[in-house]
């Protein structure tokens, strides 16, 4: 159901565009479907060293953002996302680059299996992406909010941060939440992705592959 999704992204891969790609397992399926058509792409900009990695081995060219003038779409996977198009991310530990390139992206083309599709968010535990010298103050302020925040073990982040897996919270309000959660000091960012949610999901399922939007 995943690779389907994937499939199915390749119709709104802009030809002679560069493509933003995700990271994760759903990601790492429209990688390999990417790579049929890597020749009618000018390239790539990856969200993770790990997506770097996979694109060039497929040989497609991977650019930096800042030397692009235009990223016309970003195809990534969910944690979990709602028929709102909001979403919960950073499963893989990519939130932050993640966030970036869908910010410049001109559309969002979110890919899950069925199961990703939910009515309200925080069934997935929330990711937040932390300076380590402020690991105990967010902490505390997470667990203001309602929830238990959980040091990811053994995990640093591209970035050379940890990340906080935020359990037990329910959603109903994720904009509201995304930029309270964003003000607390020594967090670079959260895995809500509501105030740049996406702007398409295609979802695989038993019976096929289905669009929703907002």
């Amino acid at each position: 159901m995943k690779q389907a999704a994937a499939r199915a992204a390749l119709e709104y891969v802009v030809e002679g565009g560069v493509i933003g790609v995700g990271t994760g397992s759903t990601a790492r399926f429209f990688i390999e479907e990417l790579s049929g058509m890597k020749g009618r792409i000018a390239g790539a900009v990856a969200s993770s060293e790990d997506t770097r990695r996979r694109l060039q081995g497929h040989g497609i060219r991977v650019f930096e953002l800042g030397e692009i003038a235009d990223c016309p779409v970003y195809v990534d996977g969910a944690d979990e996302i709602t028929p709102k198009m909001h979403m919960i991310k950073g499963g893989g530990g990519a939130l932050t680059r993640e966030k970036i390139v869908a910010a410049v992206a001109g559309r969002f083309v979110c890919i899950v299996d069925g199961s990703k599709v939910v009515n309200y968010l925080g069934r997935f535990p929330l990711p937040v992406e932390i300076i380590p010298m402020a690991r105990a103050h967010v902490a505390r302020e997470l667990a203001g909010l309602g929830g238990t925040p959980v040091l990811r073990a053994g995990f640093v982040t591209d970035n050379g941060n940890l990340i906080l897996d935020v359990q037990g919270l329910r959603i109903f309000d994720p904009v509201e939440l995304e930029t309270r959660i964003n003000q607390i000091a020594g967090v670079v960012t959260n895995g809500l992705f509501a105030r740049r949610p996406a702007d398409v999901c295609l979802v695989g399922t038993p019976d096929g592959t289905r669009a929703m939007t907002r």
